[in-house]
């Protein structure tokens, strides 16, 4: 081998770095002194000025004089080596303290992580037609949906539909009896808001007495099903979407399938079934409350006695009236149960995806109750009703 040549960056006992070249195109590395991080050592860029000075085939690493070390050495060889694989030059390590080889090793096996810049945001027209395209296919899984609820009704009807009678009773329960305090709660309060502002307006004119007229026909058209349907959708439309979505995240529906059990006859069906036939009596139950409420503000605000007020009432309503609201708030409870009971069943496969269902339900729900109201009101408009 020729003369040995130091670099002159580093003084013993400093880290230091001497190059040895051979006529058959092998570098020498020879490391010495102290290799810490507080120190100084030398740059890579000495090491590949040298490859760069001759044809290299080969280059060996020898740490023999190395006093002691840190990572700053396994640094130093770490950068050595990508050195050597961007040239194509081969690399021995094999006289390198047996600590740096495994890490070395360890380094190189597991692979860098190379943060990827993040996707670029489509065009407005691109993201019109994504969602467009998602709506059309939720509107496609709804009627799918829909497809399989109409035979397990006639199932139903015709004494077919496998079910336990226990269930659609403990359903029937929890949608009526258990949602008698929220309601009675939420239907007082509207009715003593309505009558507390008409009051306000009324009073104006000397019509006070007509607040029991406006909270009436206002309760019986509207808010008695509005008040019920609300409270339905964050009660029962969530519980029915995070039942059947824990059912399927913990393979639940799956079992029932294996075993030749129809989901929507055992899970579905009983759950729609006891919600429609509660959702009128809970309407019919918020709309006397309601009246209830505004007869407080009447009776107790604007002292009306209690036979007018009530006498008012039934002059300001009609069987319409009633009927009307009580198709609306029946309209309602299929909507809730429909969309509940479809969020529970496409519910994914994590914990996650469960609370998505949920609030899905909650959401979807809440609109299209909004929806059905307006075109309802639209109807029985054309209608006279």
């Amino acid at each position: 081998m020729s003369a040995s040549t130091a670099i002159p960056e580093t003084s013993a006992p400093a880290a230091e770095a001497r190059f040895e070249t051979s006529s058959d195109g092998e570098l020498l590395v020879r490391l010495s002194g102290a290799w810490r991080l507080g120190g100084k050592r030398p740059r890579p860029a000495a090491f590949a000025s040298a490859l760069e000075a001759q044809t290299i085939r080969r280059v060996v690493l020898d740490a023999s004089d190395v006093a002691s070390w840190d990572t700053a050495l396994l640094t130093w060889v770490a950068t050595v080596a990508q050195i050597c694989g961007e040239r194509g030059v081969e690399l021995d390590r094999s006289r390198l303290p047996a600590g740096i080889g495994r890490l070395i090793q360890l380094s190189e096996a597991v692979p860098e992580q190379i943060e990827r810049a993040a996707p670029a945001r489509p065009p407005w027209i691109a993201r019109v037609g994504i969602a467009a395209s998602r709506s059309w296919r939720g509107g496609l899984d709804v009627l799918a949906f829909l497809g399989r609820i109409v035979p397990a009704l006639f199932r139903f009807v015709t004494f077919r539909a496998r079910f336990r009678g226990d269930d659609l009773l403990l359903l029937v329960q929890d949608a009526g009896v258990r949602a008698l305090p929220i309601v009675t709660l939420v239907s007082v309060i509207v009715g003593l808001i309505l009558a507390f502002v008409g009051a306000v307006q009324l009073r104006l004119f000397g019509a006070d007495i007509y607040v029991a007229n406006l909270v009436a026909v206002a309760m019986v058209r509207e808010m008695g099903a509005m008040v019920v349907g609300i409270v339905m959708a964050g009660r029962t439309g969530a519980a029915f979407a995070a039942q059947l979505g824990t059912m399927t995240v913990t393979e639940e529906v799956d079992a029932l399938t294996t075993f030749g059990i129809s989901a929507m006859d055992f899970l579905v069906l009983p759950r729609i079934v006891a919600l429609v036939l509660m959702t009128p009596f809970l309407v019919l139950y918020a709309i006397v409350l309601g009246i209830g409420g505004g007869a407080i503000v009447g009776v107790g605000m604007l002292d009306i006695s209690p036979e007018l007020y009530f006498d008012q009432t039934l002059s300001a309503l009609t069987l319409t009236h009633l009927w009307g609201g009580l198709f609306r708030g029946s309209v309602y409870g299929v909507l809730i149960a429909v969309i509940g009971c479809l969020r529970g069943m496409q519910c994914g496969n994590n914990a996650a995806a469960v609370g998505q269902a949920t609030t899905s339900a909650v959401v979807s729900t809440l609109v299209m109750i909004v929806v059905a109201d307006g075109v309802l009101a639209v109807l029985f408009n054309l209608l006279g009703i």
